[in-house]
C-alpha cells in the first residue's frame, strides 16, 4: 500500500525569545498584581479585566447594578486569564464596550428545576444561588415515576456531578456551573452553606418552605448590597410576595419559545400588490407540465423559507398560490400548486374551502414533506383533511402501510378515572374526534353503495387504522407509517421530542392543535410542545407548517370561536 502525501504546510517552531518574553511579561503581571493587591491572593489583574470585560447579557431580563460582588472574587486565577487571553468574536467585543458591571445573582425557587432540569445551566455568565430549603423540597420530590420525580433525580444527579467535579475546599468559593461540560453557563453556583439573618414580618409563617426562601433573597440583599439579587420562580403568588415586599422577582423564561403567540410562523406569506410592478425584471417563469415555476431575486427572499406558502391576491387580478422550493443566495424559486378545492382533485372525496386548506392539503399529500403542523381554531378542518390525506395514501397509492394515531389524554373537567379493556379499547373515549371523521369520510366515499358498501367501507377502513397510547411510545420505531398526533397543544417539548423521534424510514408524522385550548397546568401557548415543534422546524426542506384561519365546521361553531 503506497504512503499517504506528505503534508504541504508544517507547523512553524515557536522561537526561544517568544518563550522567554511571555515568561517575563507574567512574572511582572503577578509582580505589579501583588504590590496593588497584597492580601489577596486568589485575585490577579487578568481576573479582573475578564470579570469587568464579560458581555452582560441577562437571561433573567434583570438589569445588573454597577458594582462587583465580594463573592465573585473568588475565581480561580488561572481560568479567568485563560476567559481574557480567548480572543472574542467582533460582536462580542462590540457587547463588552457597552456595558459593563457585576453580574446578576439568580435565587432558583424549586419549581424552576422540576420543571426544567438543565436551568441551572441556562443563565449564561450569571451566578445562581441554592438556598438549603431547596435542596429538601427536592429530596421529597424524588420519589415516584412521575415527570417531576424524574425531574427531582435529574437535578440531583447534575448537582452531585458538579460537586464532585471540584477539589474537596468546601462549598464557600462556589462552584463553576461550566465544570461539566456546560460552555455557555459561565457563572458560579452557590449553596447556603451558613444561617442568613432573615427579617421577614410577622404575618409571614416561618416553616414554610416559600418564606424562608423569600427570607432567604432578603438577606442576600442586605449581603449583597452593590449587586443584583432576583429571586425566579413559576409560582405566581410567590412572585407577587416577593415584589410585595420589595424584592426582586421573575418567571422562568428559558422554556418559552416566544413570548407572544402572534409571533408564531405561520407558514403562509401574502405579497404586495405592487409586487410584480417592483420585481418584474427580477422573476423568471418556466412551466413543466400543468406547474409553472417562478425564480425571484430581491428583498423578499430575505423573508422566505423552505416550503412556505406565497399567494398574491388583488381585486380585479388573478390569483397566484406557490410554494417556495429553494432558496439560493438572494434567488428564491417557487412552484405553483395543485388546486385540491376543485371536485375532479378531491382526496377522499373531501375538497379543501378555503386558501389555508388548499395550502395543508398539499403538504399533506407530498412525499417529499416528512413532518407536518397544523394549528388552528376549532373546526378549522384539521383532523379531517389529515385523515382524509392519510387514507388516500395508504388504501389508493398505498405509499405507507397504516395509520396511527395517538393524542394527548388530558380532561377538560374532572378525570373519570381508570378505563377498562385493551390499550384501544382504553383510547376509545379519546378518539370522538377520529370516529366523527371517519363517519363523514364514510359516507363521502361509499356514494350511494348502501348499507352493505357502507359497513365493508367501515371494516377496511378501520383495519388500516391502529389507535396508540402515548405512555408505551418509549422505544418503539414506525416504518412506513403515517402517524397523527391529534391535541399536540396538549404537550410539553420533551414528549413531543420523544413522539417525533419515533419515526423510521418511509414514515410521515403530522402533529395537530389549537393554542388556544391547552389543558395541561403549567404549559402556555409560548412554551407548549407544538409551539417547540413549529419553531424549531420552520426553513427545514422536509417540513412544512400552515395555520388554519377560517373555520368550516358550522355557523354556529365559528360564532362561538370569534365571540367566547
Amino acid at each position: 500500500m503506497p504512503l499517504p502525501p506528505a503534508p504541504g504546510h508544517r507547523a512553524a517552531k515557536l522561537p526561544a525569545e517568544a518563550f522567554l518574553s511571555n515568561r517575563k511579561t507574567a512574572k511582572q503581571t503577578a509582580a505589579l498584581d501583588e504590590d496593588l493587591n497584597p492580601s489577596s491572593g486568589a485575585t490577579t489583574i487578568a481576573s479582573a479585566v475578564s470579570s469587568a470585560s464579560k458581555p452582560r447579557r441577562n437571561t433573567g431580563k434583570v438589569t445588573a447594578a454597577p458594582a462587583a460582588p465580594a463573592q465573585a472574587k473568588a475565581t480561580p486565577a488561572p481560568a479567568a486569564a485563560a476567559t481574557a487571553a480567548k480572543p472574542a468574536p467582533k460582536s462580542v467585543r462590540r457587547a463588552r464596550n457597552k456595558r459593563t458591571g457585576p453580574t446578576t445573582l439568580f435565587v432558583l425557587d424549586t419549581n424552576v428545576l422540576l420543571h426544567d432540569p438543565s436551568s441551572l445551566f441556562r443563565f449564561e455568565e450569571h451566578d445562581i444561588f441554592l438556598p438549603m430549603v431547596v435542596l429538601e423540597e427536592l429530596d421529597n420530590h424524588k420519589k415516584g415515576m412521575t415527570e417531576v420525580a424524574r425531574n427531582g433525580r435529574q437535578v440531583s444527579r447534575t448537582l452531585d456531578s458538579l460537586v464532585a467535579s471540584q477539589p474537596d475546599d468546601g462549598l464557600e468559593k462556589g462552584l463553576p456551573l461550566n465544570a461539566t461540560g456546560q460552555r455557555t453557563a459561565t457563572g458560579t453556583l452557590y449553596f447556603q452553606t451558613n444561617p442568613l439573618d432573615t427579617t421577614l414580618p410577622d404575618s409571614l409563617p416561618q416553616s414554610k418552605a416559600d418564606n424562608q426562601i423569600l427570607g432567604v433573597v432578603a438577606a442576600l440583599r442586605e449581603q449583597h448590597k452593590d449587586r443584583e439579587v432576583v429571586l425566579v420562580s413559576k409560582d405566581i403568588n410567590m412572585r407577587v410576595k416577593a415584589r410585595a415586599l420589595g424584592l426582586a422577582a421573575e418567571d422562568y423564561q428559558n422554556d418559552k419559545v416566544l413570548e407572544d403567540g402572534d409571533l408564531l410562523y405561520s407558514g403562509a406569506l401574502a405579497l404586495p400588490h405592487d409586487f410584480w410592478t417592483k420585481a418584474g425584471k427580477n422573476v423568471e417563469s418556466w412551466q413543466e407540465g400543468a406547474i409553472t415555476y417562478y425564480r425571484v431575486s430581491g428583498a423578499i427572499v430575505d423573508s422566505l423559507m423552505i416550503n412556505q406558502f406565497v399567494y398574491y391576491e388583488a381585486p380585479g387580478e388573478p390569483s397566484l398560490y406557490m410554494r417556495v422550493t429553494e432558496i439560493r443566495d438572494k434567488t428564491a424559486i417557487m412552484k405553483t400548486l395543485r388546486d385540491f378545492g376543485n371536485p375532479k382533485n378531491a382526496v377522499w372525496g373531501v375538497s379543501t374551502r378555503n386558501r389555508e386548506q388548499n395550502f395543508a392539503m398539499n403538504l399533506l399529500v407530498n412525499p417529499e414533506v416528512d413532518f407536518v403542523t397544523l394549528t388552528g381554531t376549532a373546526g378549522t378542518g384539521k383532523t379531517l383533511l389529515a385523515l382524509a390525506a392519510g387514507l388516500a395514501q395508504v388504501l389508493d397509492e398505498r405509499r405507507y402501510t397504516e395509520i396511527i394515531m395517538t393524542r394527548a389524554t388530558v380532561s377538560v373537567g374532572e378525570d373519570i378515572g381508570f378505563l377498562p379493556g385493551t390499550e384501544e379499547e382504553k383510547m376509545g373515549p379519546w378518539m370522538g374526534a377520529l370516529d366523527d371523521n371517519l363517519e363523514f369520510l364514510a359516507k363521502g366515499d361509499g356514494g350511494n353503495a348502501g348499507e352493505w358498501g357502507r359497513a365493508a367501507t367501515n371494516e377496511l377502513i378501520r383495519s388500516r387504522i391502529k389507535i396508540k397510547s402515548m405512555n408505551f411510545m418509549r422505544g418503539r420505531t414506525f416504518l412506513n407509517k403515517y402517524v397523527i398526533i391529534d391535541e399536540a397543544q396538549n404537550l410539553t417539548p420533551k414528549q413531543m421530542k420523544t413522539l417525533i423521534t419515533r419515526a423510521g424510514p418511509g414514515t410521515k408524522i403530522i402533529c395537530m392543535g389549537n393554542l388556544a385550548q391547552i389543558d395541561t397546568p403549567y404549559l402556555t401557548e409560548g412554551s407548549s410542545g407544538l409551539t417547540y415543534v413549529v419553531d424549531r422546524f420552520k426553513g427545514w426542506p422536509h417540513s412544512g407548517h400552515i395555520t388554519l384561519a377560517r373555520g368550516e365546521r358550522s355557523r354556529l361553531a365559528d360564532f362561538a370561536s370569534e365571540v367566547l
